[in-house]
């Protein structure tokens, strides 16, 4: 026998920047019963992560980033470390590029099988095929042989890091210190976040009817981030449960005992479409009445064709329920430091609700160096350009908690508001919105013909309600097109009113024209936004109130491709 040979010198690391960095992950339940953590590149993601995660500056490599053609270009190889506490396994890391004539099918997709034992791992792009079809990177997927299965810990830490080719450099990664949430600088940061106090009224009065041991519900509504995006696991470390198992705390229950939680975010969709499913998904078609209301769509109204008439209908809407339920309006925040509270805030000042920026707490934060102040870095605090880690949603909720501490320390006031004197500061037009999908049976919709939309789509948007992992299809009583050119015929009584179609990046699906009393007020592209999700478009607004005769029909030369009806917003 002979000993073992001498290893050989190590090869010298080439420059790399990351793109993920100790990043919580875990696996979503899928159909063949895996679990997928997916991390999505597109729309200006990975410019984001690597200005954030890998401290990019040069425009010229960020600029690089966003085609397959330039990502080759700059990037030698990808290193993937993925580690498990006390397993032995592995996961298959998937880096996607989206195609041009598919975006999900056609380009290349890099496999590589990673052990969670916190190794890095190199994927080399020499040693793959590449398709001609290839367009931009599209997203990273970390497949799970089982899904997440509880409410526990995140199933593991990946990073991911972007090797260089000759003639590239990146600089050193900053050192990040362990956030210190005890320490007097968190503190001030949370002092921040508290906007107004408002009128404390119904507030206080509900977080008093929860200490003595009424049912209370509290319930979230909002986009992706209060879905809880980038919360991992998605269900427990969210905003929104932290939120409510400290409202618990501060009443003095269990999270099991007299206090109710609902959570209804849907990722991608604006007020524009909350305010038309809030009795469904919140009041769940009164079942439930809410005492308390958290109202988070300040990073997504930007595409609100009404620039905050549907988010004021909205809050309208909740506060003018007969149980007189409390509104918290919550301003998120993205990565560029960017939300809409300058729009959004005045009508909390209008109403004397209260309010809380996330924007406020943190942004000043991420422009102090380490030892002069810092508590978070940006890196902590986002899990991509758009969602929170758990780090930020904890932050996020500490905020919302330092709100409710305030009130419930401060003395009782009177209920001054009443709605029927209070006029809009913005607009009012869909508070009396409600949601008719294939589901509803009422006299003021008659359906004279679902022509070739008479199909149901299976593959919808599905979101994570409540406190669950499993996910909830959105508006399933929908109209399909498959094929043909008869088109969906409706007679509606109305003063206004919206169509929520399905977005979708297939190939197979195609446009379709909205016509009311013959003339076309929609052109509806299925794919402009480029994924599966629900997108509420207005046909029109304020017009007198009488029967209107709609019709939705494929256009020409797109009668053999698909496209989903969800439901119609009626305004009565």
């Amino acid at each position: 026998m002979t000993g073992p040979k001498a290893p050989k010198d190590p090869k010298k690391k080439r420059q790399g920047f990351y793109i993920m960095r100790n990043k919580q992950i875990s696996g979503s339940i899928q159909p063949n019963g895996t679990g997928i953590q997916f991390i999505y590149l597109n729309d200006e993601r990975m410019i984001s992560s690597a200005r954030i995660v890998g401290n990019i500056t040069d425009e010229t490599m960020l600029k690089m980033l966003t085609t397959t053609k330039g990502f080759r270009r700059l990037v030698h190889s990808i290193g993937v470390s993925v580690e498990m506490d006390g397993v032995n396994k592995k996961v298959e890391f998937a880096f996607q590029m989206y195609g041009k004539s598919d975006p999900y099918q056609s380009g290349t997709t890099l496999r590589m099988e990673v052990p969670t034992d916190g190794m890095e791992y190199i994927l080399d792009l020499s040693a793959y095929d590449w398709s001609e079809d290839d367009n931009i990177p599209g997203q990273i997927r970390f497949v799970f042989d089982e899904p997440q299965k509880d409410s526990g810990a995140a199933q593991a830490l990946a990073t991911v890091q972007l090797y260089l080719n000759d003639g590239f450099s990146a600089p050193e990664p900053e050192l990040e210190e362990t956030v210190d949430f005890a320490c007097s600088e968190y503190q001030e940061m949370l002092q921040k976040s508290v906007m107004q106090l408002g009128n404390n009224a119904r507030l206080k009065s509900a977080i008093d009817r929860a200490k003595q041991g009424e049912d209370i519900t509290i319930a979230f509504i909002g986009g992706s981030i209060t879905q809880g995006a980038g919360a991992v696991p998605i269900n427990t470390k969210c905003y929104a449960w932290r939120t409510f198992e400290g409202f618990c705390r501060l009443a003095g229950k269990g999270v099991d005992e007299n206090i109710h939680y609902i959570k209804a975010g849907v990722g991608g969709t604006p007020s524009e479409l909350g305010m038309i499913r809030y009795e469904r998904d919140v009041c769940r078609n009164g079942a439930v009445t809410p005492d308390i209301v958290v109202v988070e769509f300040a990073v997504n109204d930007e595409g609100d064709e009404t620039k905050g008439v549907c988010y004021e209908s909205l809050v309208r809407k909740i506060l003018a329920a007969e149980n007189k339920p409390a509104v918290i309006l919550l301003f998120a925040v993205f990565a560029n430091d960017w939300n809409l509270q300058e729009r959004l805030c005045v009508i909390g000042e209008r109403y004397h609700l209260p309010m809380v920026s996330t924007r406020d707490c943190v942004v000043d934060q991420f422009y102090k160096k380490a030892g002069a102040g810092r508590v978070v870095t940006k890196n902590q605090f986002f899990y991509d350009c758009f969602h929170p880690t758990n780090i930020g949603h904890q932050i996020m909720s500490d905020g919302l908690l330092s709100l409710l501490q305030k009130i419930d320390k401060s003395p009782m006031e009177e209920d001054i508001l009443n709605l029927s004197t209070v006029p809009a500061v913005i607009g009012d037009t869909f508070e009396q919105v409600w949601l008719y999908d294939r589901n509803s049976k009422v006299d003021s919709v008659k359906i004279l013909s679902t022509g070739d939309f008479s199909e149901t789509d299976e593959e919808l948007q599905g979101v994570e309600m409540d406190r669950n992992l499993t996910q909830t299809k959105e508006f399933p009583y929908n109209w399909k097109h498959i094929k043909g050119a008869k088109p969906f015929v409706m007679e509606v009584c109305c003063t206004s009113l919206v169509m929520i179609n399905k977005d979708s990046g297939a190939p197979d699906a195609g446009c379709a024209q909205v016509f009311v009393d013959g003339q076309e007020v929609l052109f509806v592209d299925p794919k402009v936004n480029g994924w599966t999700h629900c997108n509420p478009l207005i046909c029109f607004q304020n017009r007198e109130r009488r029967t209107w005769h709609v019709e939705v029909r494929m256009q020409q030369g797109d009668e053999d491709k698909e496209f989903t009806i969800l439901g119609f917003g009626i305004v009565r």
